[in-house]
């Protein structure tokens, strides 16, 4: 398995070992927000974020993070237009996940256009501050929908 980089949710889902803990990625060109899902993938949470360097040392950094939290499979948000097409970063998290090969884990790309909206909508439901709401979303919009 191991190199399947896919956007299909079932194909991805079939090659996790047996559900197991996910990882999302949302790639910055300066940083990588990461969020990690729990083995039944009902729970998901902001984890940590990684400034980013040369690509061997990110590699070595999300290796580390991918053992240390027993992570069997990667979502990487993809930015997508909001007509579907390709946004000026979507060629660069392609390449990205491409990249990531050498991990061995399956890796869905992930249509990120709605993430955004609909965390920040549910913080206003939750009476957030406009400054909280800033900090906690971009942590928070990459996370794969747990249904």
């Amino acid at each position: 398995m191991g190199s399947l980089i896919t956007g299909d949710t079932s194909e991805f889902a079939a090659a996790v070992h047996s559900g197991g803990k996910l990882a999302g990625l949302d790639v910055g060109t300066k940083t990588i927000g990461l969020a990690i899902c729990d083995a039944g993938w009902h729970f998901a949470g902001p984890s940590e974020t990684l400034r980013r360097t040369k690509f061997t040392k990110d590699l070595e950094t999300l290796r580390a993070f991918i053992e240390r939290e027993h992570v069997t499979g990667l979502v990487v948000g993809l930015p997508l237009n909001m007509d579907g097409t390709d946004s000026p970063g979507t060629q660069s998290v392609r390449a990205f996940a491409r990249n990531l090969a050498p991990v061995g884990l399956p890796l869905l790309l992930w249509d990120e256009r709605w993430s955004t909206q609909a965390v920040e909508r549910a913080m206003i439901e939750a009476d957030v501050s406009r400054a909280k709401r800033a900090e906690k979303i971009d942590a928070l919009a990459n996370l794969p929908d747990p249904q």
